[in-house]
């Protein structure tokens, strides 16, 4: 097998990025693409950083286990099938998957780190930010973490004013200008997707 094309695909928390690479990955047959995503590399909850205020923030570079991350792309990139288990924040409402990671033509790789970390970034052969406005971003995380990941308003609010948001200014946003391509997403991404779609096929070879 020839070595897979990897794309990074990163972004703000609620930028967007989920619905994007949904579409993204259903636009191909099986066996063609495959998505690592950042969000089950969180480390275990009782490892989180936590705040001022006794709350873990789950939004720093310290929350994720990047060593196990890049290790793991490393070993798809040889041509290793990686098995993990979800990450599924302590929801009690959801029962955790065995994930499977095979390899193939096009590696997707997405989380807000991914431009952060030089190990991830470094492997990286397409990078791509979905970027959206503030509002449009807390409208999507609200939705988000009180149906997915069972938090009250309250604390969806203060994570966001706390955590999300410093850490897009300090550790996302300047990252942005190393991206191939920046993708607004404020409406909606369609012709953006079928560019990147395109591409992607190509290098697929199909």
């Amino acid at each position: 097998m020839a070595k897979p094309f990897i794309v990074g695909v990163t972004g703000g928390s609620a930028s967007g990025k989920t619905l994007f690479l949904d579409k993204l990955i259903h636009s191909f047959e099986p066996g063609e693409v495959s998505l690592i995503s950042q969000d089950n590399y969180y480390k275990a909850r009782h490892l989180q950083p936590k705040d001022a205020n006794g709350i873990e923030n789950f939004d720093v570079p310290a929350s994720i286990d990047f060593d196990a991350y890049a290790s793991d792309l490393r070993r798809i990139q040889a041509g290793e099938t990686v098995t993990r288990q979800e990450y599924t924040f302590n929801n009690p409402n959801k029962t955790p998957r065995m994930l499977i990671f095979p390899p193939t033509p096009v590696i997707v790789v997405e989380g807000i780190f991914v431009l952060y970390y030089p190990e991830l970034a470094d492997l990286l052969d397409l990078k791509v930010f979905i970027d959206a406005k503030d509002h449009i971003k807390l409208k999507r995380r609200i939705i988000r973490d009180k149906v997915e990941r069972g938090y009250d308003l309250d604390d969806v609010l203060y994570r966001y004013e706390n955590h999300v948001m410093p850490t897009y200014e300090k550790y996302i946003e300047p990252f942005k200008n190393d991206a191939d391509l920046i993708v607004p997403n404020n409406h909606n991404f369609d012709k953006a997707l079928e560019v990147i779609r395109i591409y992607l096929r190509a290098k697929s070879g199909k």
